[in-house]
């Protein structure tokens, strides 16, 4: 029997990554439901127990892609590669009702170059605090302040070291849980329960991974207007911190 299973994940790569992925959501959502009573969202959970995975997958193989690294788990690689994790966010608009998104005119406009650059000099600040002069060094951690995304990709534009490029993916990641967790307490403070509130977050927040789990802790109908502006605040982003931003920290440094 137990034979046949390894087999047959094997044999399927792919389907094992989502056998193992849906079996993850599984045990963080329970854990959610039963341990926390629902206010550490199970998507939170789950990443933490995903870094936890990767984390063993490349101390027992070596490796530097995770648990992907182990034969039986390559599917991972596919699965939590570039293009789904794009389509997963380009679906979520499919839920949008663009008379909503029309109601947050120049505010959500607003939002999502606020967001950027907010997050950008914190990070910023932060890197400097830490020592680090080097205008490239700074720039690729402050774009990972902004979104795990936005650091990769401004450190591979601008040649950042790959220990650098893992500080700001951590940073984004970071910003992602804090997200996560810190959405549902504090929606009913900032008057987070509509459309419109929903957007302006998703702007001023950015990290889509954060603020589609954060709202749908909060209230699952507000998923697709947040989601939309922080896809929004993501490519904002990528154009902004690898030109503008990093020549802006070149100038002072």
């Amino acid at each position: 029997m137990n034979d046949s299973i390894v087999s047959l994940v094997d044999k399927y790569h792919l389907i094992a990554a989502f056998a193992v992925v849906g079996l993850t959501m599984y045990v963080a959502y329970w854990l959610s439901r039963h341990l926390t009573a629902g206010r550490l969202h199970g998507s939170a959970i789950a990443i933490i127990i995903g870094l936890a995975l990767a984390y063993v997958g490349g101390v027992s193989t070596g490796g530097s892609k995770g648990l992907s690294d182990v034969t039986l788990f390559s599917g991972l690689g596919l699965m939590g590669g570039g293009m789904l994790r794009d389509l997963a966010i380009i679906a979520t608009a499919y839920g949008v009702r663009f008379q909503e998104i029309k109601k947050a005119g120049l505010r959500g406009v607003i939002a999502l170059f606020l967001g950027v650059l907010v997050s950008f000099v914190a990070g910023a600040v932060v890197a400097i605090g830490f020592g680090y002069t080097d205008p490239v060094d700074i720039t690729t951690i402050a774009a990972g302040a902004v979104t795990y995304i936005v650091g990769p990709v401004t450190g591979a534009t601008l040649g950042a070291s790959s220990e650098v490029i893992a500080l700001s993916i951590a940073a984004g990641l970071v910003k992602s849980i804090l997200t996560m967790i810190a959405t549902p307490l504090t929606a009913r403070l900032i008057g987070l329960d509509n459309p419109r509130s929903a957007m302006i977050f998703g702007g001023l927040i950015g990290t889509t991974s954060g603020v589609a789990a954060g709202l749908a802790a909060t209230d699952a109908r507000l998923v697709p207007y947040g989601a939309m502006t922080a896809t929004f605040y993501t490519g904002l982003g990528i154009l902004l911190a690898p030109t503008v931003l990093f020549l802006a920290v070149r100038a002072i440094f």
